[in-house]
């Protein structure tokens, strides 16, 4: 049986400027308290696009209604035509609960390639900065960096056997840091500002990516510029923001009020 994305997913990918196909789930395992690996089959090399892009997915909400949530592409397996993405799992929303309970064969609406966060091949060495959600960009991005080259990650999880780590090829020096959260609130930088503290910068040019929290990435990116780092030289993004429910399109709300 064929299955097409739903009228509104070709018109808004259409907008957009990607690509969209209704993906088959393939698998959808635990590989921590909370991250799933959620593996979907279909036009994977397109919708996963080039390391920092994202797919957008079109899942149900609680109230029955259909919203987008966004998901960074971890993985690709172009022969396999699969791509992977890790959902956090911690909290009650639309993507944790789809990946919670997705099985083999489900169908969902996907976009993309979307994102604009990719890898500074002019940098010596990168510094990837954030909580677990950022995690999956993270590593994508890094295996991505031609040797010699160097990777850090100070990454803030609030279990610990959220502390996923992955291998690199021969010539790339990575390093993690990862700080438990211990009670703090989720908009609360310390941790990753004591990780960032135990952090020397190298001397030649770097260059920081920062994601996570949306008042948390403000409070890292001034502290980044603190420390000689220009806006030319950190990628940013939010991909939530504590109290406030993220749009139907999956970006959380950016507004001071």
């Amino acid at each position: 049986m064929a299955y097409t994305p739903q009228p509104s997913t070709a018109d808004l990918a259409h907008r957009l400027g990607a690509s969209a196909f209704c993906c088959a789930v393939v698998s959808s395992i635990a590989l921590s308290p909370c991250v799933r690996e959620v593996v979907l089959r279909g036009d994977a090399e397109v919708l996963a696009g080039r390391p920092g892009n994202d797919v957008m997915v079109r899942v149900e909400s609680a109230d029955g209604r259909f919203v987008r949530r966004r998901f960074s592409v971890r993985s690709v397996n172009a022969d396999a035509n699969t791509f992977s993405l890790w959902v956090t799992t911690d909290h009650e929303g639309p993507a944790s609960r789809w990946a919670r309970t997705a099985i083999a064969d489900d169908h969902v609406d996907v976009i993309g390639p979307r994102g604009k966060t990719f890898l500074d091949t002019a940098a010596d060495w990168h510094l990837f900065v954030g909580d677990l959600t950022g995690l999956a960009a993270f590593y994508r991005l890094a295996e991505s960096i031609t040797p010699p080259g160097r990777a850090i990650f100070v990454v803030e999880v609030d279990h610990p056997d959220d502390m996923l780590t992955t291998r690199f090829d021969a010539g790339i020096d990575a390093n993690a840091i990862f700080i438990e959260r211990r009670e703090r609130a989720m908009n609360d930088p310390t941790g990753l500002l004591n990780g960032l503290a135990a952090f020397a910068m190298p001397p030649d040019v770097g260059h920081a990516y920062v994601t996570g929290e949306f008042s948390v990435v403000r409070t890292l990116r001034a502290s980044l510029a603190d420390r000689g780092l220009g806006d030319d030289a950190v990628s940013h993004k939010s991909y939530w923001r504590l109290g406030r429910v993220n749009a139907d399109h999956g970006e959380p709300d950016k507004n001071d009020t």
